[in-house]
Formats: structure tokens, C-alpha cells, sequence
């Protein structure tokens, strides 16, 4: 493994520490998944383009330094280097910087990183057992191969904008960006499986994922459900396709929604509202005869539950032990009890806007306090102590890169990824 920072503030080590990761990704995808393995301590390296870096960095709204939320929000715990990719010495410098990385991330559209020179043959050559990860929208192969996509391009022709929104009306994009996050989530998984098969066969390795297949995967037994009847299941709003009551209920001061996967819990919730009796009524006794009968069960449940506050149904349902939650909206759910309870939300001290809060790594060790976190980089920042501490570049060697513009260093124009409180406040 490679001689990374030491990336914890626990006794012990952090899991990746010693891992590095060079990081040639941009946008969302690929951001997401470094950032995974810099919380759990790889020593990420993000290769930028000198002048305006990744393209996030330019997405507002800004802080008042002009902090980019989107970048801040997904870039913690790596270091920037902007190097010109374009020219020869630029290029050396990342096949140099890959030699001494464990692991390769990019999601150039395949064909760009062999026209670059940085295919995984050339990889190969500096790094026998390097461990490369190809991020596109649809894979290396297909005929869609060489084509542009997006979260949106892969929701839609994975299905999952099809079985998303209320019965009746149009396909809806999911909330979340799914296809991107999906697509960082099985990359930062592929690369700890790689770094394990790496320990008894050091061959090297390249994993090619495709946003699409990363939705297409997620769809589980929806896609079999489809395989099963020939059917394309059909948009259920928040309800569920076999399972009810399951889905979001009007109170009579707002909504509420319930979840009783199991009959355990259909029991209690009977109890819960004075109607016991339609635990024991025929049409109702099991999973499958609800869901045949939810045209009839349906109306009964929410006609009593509109008798109700949120707050009396709260009470009710908590004391038998259902499962249930108010609808919050994001500002709610991060204010929410249990989220403050588990110390979700961070601290951050940047060093140009000041101390903010994020959202901090999620996966946690029993036992152990969570790790430190490393700030959003200005674009290039790390560039003089990466290339001396990973490569041993003296600083007129490194001086000289930059006076050849294929290196670029902080102060040599206006810092990419922020914007002035003037440019803030007219956008």
C-alpha cells in the first residue's frame, strides 16, 4: 500500500489509511465515491484542470467566499493538484502520480483516457498491480459505448422513472440524483473488493461500471417482479406493489406515512386504532389477502386516520410499536432528534468560509470516535506538497512545471471553485 496521511483521529488506524487513490473524476459520480474512501481514510489525490477545475465548482448557490455548496458538499477529504492534462509533461506527471497510487478513479467517457495516454496498458507499465475503475454513463462496451449521459439519461432508461410518481400521472425524476450517487456507491464498493482480491493476486485490475447498470441494479425485486409477469410495474406514488397498509395516509393535520411490512406489526396497528377486528376480518388475514383486497382496506384505514392529529397518531403508533414517520422536509430532517442524536452533522473548518456544517461520513465503527475531516480543496492547492512528498520534485522542478502553465498553483489567478461577493450576490 501506498505511504498516505494518516487520515483518523482514533487510537487506532483509520481503515484505508495508507490506501491512495488518484482521483481523475469531476461532477458527481465520480466525486462521490473518492470522497467515500477519503472518509474512511485513503489519501485521495484530485487531478484538476488548471483555471477552472472540476465543473461543480461553478454550481451555486456559493458561501460568502464563493464556496461552491455543491463542491464543498461532496470534495472533503481529498487534495487538488490542477495539472494540464493536454500536454506531455502533464500527462507524465499523472502517470508518474499513478505509479505510486494503489488505485486509479476516472469517468472520462471510455476511449478518452487511451486518447490521453493514460490508458490501463500505460498504467499498467508504471503500476503492475494498479487497480483502475472506469466510471461512464453506459460501460466500455454496447452500442451506446461512446455516448453522452447524466443521472437524468440513466433514470430514464433504467426504468426507474417509470415506476416513480403518483398512478396516473407523468414519469418523474427520483429526489435524489440516484443514477450519479448509485454510481459512486458501487464504485467506492468495487475498489474495496479490489484492494481485498489485491492482498492474494496482486495482477492488476479494471472495473468497468456504467451509471445505468448502477440503476438497473438497484431495481431488486422490482425487476423481478417484471421477469416474473411480463409486466412493467406501475407507478404507485408512495404506496407499495405488494404490501398494505404501506404508503403515506392524510391526518387531520397533515400526512403521515406507515409501513407494515410484516403481520406483527398489521396486528399492533389494528390495536392502535380501535379496530381490532380487522385483524381477524378473512379478507385481511395475510400480506398477499391485503394486497388483493386493498381496494377495500385502503379507504377504511385512511377514513380513520383523518380523525386524528399527526401528533395523537404519533402517540398511538409509537405505543404499539408500528412503524411510522411525519413527512419532513430536508431542513426538518436535519434537525430531526435522531439525526442530532448520532452526531450526523459536522463541524467543518474551512479555511476561507469559515466553520460549516455538513453532513459527515455515515459509515461508523463501533467504539471509535469518527474520523477527521479534510476541507473541500481550493482547485490546486496541495499541488507543491503532493508533488514533493509523492514524488520527491525539488521546488525549482516544480516551479519550472509551473512556469511551463502545465501546473497550476494557488495565487497564480483568481481561485476556481469560488466567486467574488459581487459575482455572489448577482447570481
Amino acid at each position: 500500500m501506498s505511504d498516505g496521511e494518516p487520515h483518523s483521529e482514533r487510537g487506532g488506524s483509520a481503515p484505508l489509511e495508507g490506501v491512495r487513490v488518484l482521483d481523475l473524476t469531476r461532477v458527481l459520480a465520480g466525486p462521490f465515491g473518492t470522497m467515500i474512501l477519503g472518509d474512511l481514510g485513503a489519501d485521495v489525490l484530485k487531478v484538476e484542470e488548471p483555471g477552472h477545475g472540476d465543473g461543480v465548482r461553478d454550481i451555486g448557490p456559493f458561501y460568502a467566499d464563493g464556496t461552491s455548496h455543491y463542491f464543498l458538499a461532496i470534495n472533503r477529504n481529498k487534495r487538488s493538484i490542477a495539472i494540464d492534462l493536454k500536454t506531455d509533461a502533464g500527462r507524465d506527471l499523472v502517470l508518474d502520480l499513478a505509479a505510486h497510487s494503489d488505485v486509479v478513479i476516472e469517468n472520462f467517457r471510455p476511449g478518452v483516457m487511451e486518447r490521453l495516454g493514460l490508458g490501463f496498458d500505460r498504467l499498467v507499465e508504471r503500476r503492475p498491480d494498479v487497480i483502475l475503475c472506469s466510471i461512464s454513463g453506459f460501460g466500455s462496451t454496447g452500442p451506446m459505448s461512446g455516448k453522452p449521459s447524466f443521472d437524468l439519461v440513466s433514470q430514464a432508461l433504467s426504468g426507474v422513472m417509470s415506476i416513480t410518481g403518483e398512478p396516473g400521472s407523468p414519469p418523474t425524476k427520483m429526489g435524489l440524483p440516484m443514477g450519479d450517487l448509485a454510481g459512486g456507491l458501487w464504485g467506492s464498493i468495487a475498489v474495496l473488493a479490489a484492494l481485498q482480491r489485491r492482498h492474494h493476486d496482486p495482477t492488476p485490475q479494471h472495473i468497468d461500471l456504467s451509471l445505468l447498470e448502477g440503476l438497473v441494479g438497484l431495481l431488486g425485486y422490482l425487476g423481478q417482479l417484471s421477469m416474473l409477469t411480463g409486466e412493467s410495474p406501475r407507478r404507485m406514488g408512495s404506496d407499495h406493489h405488494s404490501v398494505v397498509p404501506y404508503g403515506r395516509f392524510e391526518v387531520a393535520d397533515g400526512h403521515l406515512v406507515i409501513a407494515l411490512h410484516v403481520g406483527s406489526f398489521w396486528r399492533g396497528f389494528c390495536r392502535a386504532i380501535g379496530r381490532e377486528d380487522l385483524a381477524d376480518d378473512p379478507r385481511f388475514r395475510s400480506t398477499r389477502l391485503r394486497n388483493t383486497n386493498r381496494e377495500a382496506l385502503l379507504p377504511i384505514v385512511q377514513a380513520i386516520l383523518r380523525t386524528k392529529t399527526r401528533a395523537e397518531w404519533q402517540k398511538l403508533l409509537g405505543d404499539a410499536d408500528v412503524p411510522h414517520a411525519p413527512l419532513l422536509d430536508v431542513t426538518e430532517a436535519l434537525a430531526h432528534e435522531q439525526i442530532q442524536a448520532r452526531g450526523v452533522l459536522r463541524p467543518l473548518r474551512h479555511p476561507s468560509a469559515g466553520t460549516v456544517e455538513v453532513v459527515g461520513p455515515v459509515v461508523r465503527f463501533a467504539g471509535e470516535s469518527p474520523p477527521r475531516l479534510r476541507p473541500s480543496p481550493q482547485l490546486g492547492e496541495h499541488g507543491r506538497e503532493l508533488l514533493s512528498e509523492v514524488l520527491g520534485m525539488a521546488d525549482e522542478a516544480i516551479d519550472a512545471l509551473a512556469a511551463a502553465k502545465v501546473l497550476s498553483l494557488p495565487g497564480e489567478h483568481e481561485r476556481a471553485g469560488t466567486r467574488s461577493a459581487d459575482e455572489n450576490r448577482g447570481r
